[in-house]
């Protein structure tokens, strides 16, 4: 049976845009509650948004492997979909969902009990230590909320049904930017009529975190009770956990995991390094990788799209779309960025001072912007290309072109530029730009390697 005729690029540009636009929003809705969390808490000193940034490194870097363990399904569930078999995609829903809440509870316990003792290798001061320590007490418990929210998103995403993902989005944010100016600042800054909430105390950094953990438990809530609503062709699957269906996704999602792991350790050790140049170094630092992950969210929202929509195509045996529709999602990350890249080359300043920068810190942040504007066209396209080979069930590349790019390339040079040769905070960055480049040329070229065959189901 041949294959069905290619769309029209311009018909599979809107499809994609279709579905990565919702899912874009719900990516970006994540990253601006941690944009406005560096917002706020800038306001409250260098020392705390230097904790704050010192302490979110610590979480993204333990969380990142479990945050791909969950991605794993994505292929899963998308090629379901596109073999048309409902009911299989809901019986993945269940399986994730229990690997979600073992994994979430088994990484949260190291996250406060040991990695705090290891902070003062890494230069972080005693006054800082209680500042990061309560943001991960607080922080911790919202791990396994984050990836039943991942794992319900990648079911959503496969079956097309992106509103509630929208919704959920824009209701966390606006509850979080209200949490975090009460948590942080105190009750004391809302008008008479908000009555008991007048009594809550100044936290700082930890109120931070106490937003954050409310927001997850919003958000996952909301598009909980959409899954629900949504009837399943073919029947209920059984709810009960499936050795067999957690191992399948186990060995999927371990090398995203790693892949993951890599990307975001190298960008953790990073900040690590940035504090041991001092607080003023961190909170530039943490301020740029806000602005930087706010825009590749964008980039990994189309990568998200382009892999459910290679996934539908891997799943119906039809490679050439599958291949059309992976360069339409790099064709499509790279022109995003490249407008997010003019964004940061031309306003530095003005985006410093959006978020409340400091001072002693506006001298570092603005060419670190700049340096963010340069790798943003190779941050989109290895994002992108993550998506789209996970899409066809493609992810042990991926975990070793990161690997390799980031540790054999990045790292080291961005020790030679910012210690060796003293560039400080934007030598680090300056290597970050090449081990990004690099890994993008890396996942660039397997995609258009690997779709010139023939793409082959995960469950064939």
């Amino acid at each position: 049976m041949s294959p069905a005729p290619l769309p029209k690029r311009s018909e599979e540009f809107r499809a994609l845009w279709k579905l990565a636009l919702p899912v874009a929003i719900a990516q970006g809705g994540q990253s601006m509650m941690s944009l406005v969390d560096t917002a706020v808490v800038s306001r409250a000193g260098t020392e705390s948004l230097a904790a704050m940034g010192v302490a979110t490194a610590i979480f993204f870097a333990v969380s990142a492997l479990s945050m791909g363990l969950m991605m794993g399904m994505d292929p899963l569930m998308s090629q379901a979909f596109g073999a048309r078999n409902a009911t299989r995609a809901r019986a993945l829903l269940w399986q994730g969902s229990y690997l979600a809440l073992f994994a979430g509870c088994v990484l949260a316990v190291p996250m406060v009990v040991v990695l705090p003792w290891l902070l003062p290798l890494f230069g972080v001061g005693a006054g800082e230590l209680p500042l990061v320590q309560d943001y991960l007490n607080w922080r911790a418990p919202s791990l396994p909320l984050m990836l039943l929210f991942i794992n319900t998103r990648s079911y959503l995403q496969a079956a097309a049904l992106t509103r509630p993902l929208v919704v959920a989005t824009v209701v966390a944010n606006v509850f979080n930017l209200g949490a975090d100016i009460v948590f942080v600042f105190g009750g004391e800054v809302l008008p008479a009529w908000c009555g008991p909430l007048r009594l809550i105390p100044a936290m700082g950094v930890k109120g931070s975190a106490i937003a954050t953990l409310l927001c997850c438990v919003l958000q996952w809530a909301l598009i909980a009770w959409a899954v629900r609503q949504i009837p399943v062709a073919g029947g209920m699957p059984s709810v009960r956990p499936v050795r067999a269906d957690i191992l399948q996704a186990l060995r999927v999602g371990v090398p995203i995991g790693l892949h993951i792991a890599a990307e975001v350790g190298v960008f953790s050790l990073a900040g690590l390094l940035a504090r041991r140049l001092g607080p003023e170094s961190m909170s530039a630092h943490q301020i740029a990788i806000s602005y930087a992950s706010f825009s590749f969210t964008v980039a990994l929202g189309i990568g998200n799209a382009g892999s459910v929509r290679v996934g539908w195509a891997v799943g119906a045996r039809n490679t050439p779309l599958a291949r059309m529709s992976g360069l339409m999602a790099f064709g499509s990350g790279a022109g995003f960025m490249s407008l997010c890249a003019l964004v940061f080359a031309l306003f530095p300043e003005p985006l410093a001072h959006l978020m409340g920068t400091p001072s002693e810190v506006m001298p570092m942040v603005v060419p670190v912007l700049m340096v963010c504007a340069v790798f943003q066209i190779s941050d989109g396209v290895q994002g992108v290309g993550a998506g789209v080979l996970r899409g066809a069930g493609e992810t042990r590349f991926t975990f070793l072109a990161n690997l390799v790019g980031h540790y054999l390339v990045g790292l080291p040079l961005a020790l030679l530029l910012g210690f060796g040769l003293k560039l400080g905070v934007v030598g680090i960055w300056w290597g970050l730009c090449a081990g990004l480049t690099a890994v993008a040329l890396a996942l660039f070229w397997r995609f258009e390697r690997q779709s010139a065959g023939t793409f082959q189901p995960l469950e064939a």
